[in-house]
């Protein structure tokens, strides 16, 4: 798959990065060993919690999003994203769209994701 708006909506919307918390266990930030999110882009949560800057404690906008909500967005660490980041999906596994992207979309002004068809283990392969 290319990384179209059919293929991939993130790269126009960007909404999850402004509606919710980013956080994930402190030893994903780069200050601990094996870790990759940069420290300087996270705060203190708890003592195992960190959250990407911007979406805690109210979710305003992640310190890593760059470009205009719902026309051309990034991420300027998408190869060292969080967790949280990696692991949520536009679409669930069986098509239908994400009920929490629906709402991020929602809130910036776009209209739910289609349904699209299920997961096969070959889209595994094309997981970012």
């Amino acid at each position: 798959m290319s990384d179209t708006e059919d293929s991939n909506p993130c790269i126009r919307c960007g909404g999850c990065c402004c509606n919710f918390r980013v956080s994930f266990y402190w030893g994903e930030a780069d200050d601990a060993p094996g870790g990759q999110v940069p420290v300087g882009l996270t705060e203190h949560v708890s003592i195992y919690l960190r959250a990407m800057i911007g979406t805690h404690p109210h979710p305003k906008r992640c310190i890593a999003l760059e470009g205009e909500l719902g026309k051309s967005v990034g991420c300027s660490i998408y190869p060292q994203r969080p967790s949280p980041c990696r692991d949520f999906p536009a679409w669930e596994e069986d098509g239908t769209p994400n009920p929490s992207c629906t709402q991020a979309r929602a809130k910036i002004g776009l209209p739910a994701l289609p349904k699209r068809p299920p997961f096969t283990k070959e889209d595994d392969a094309t997981k970012g």
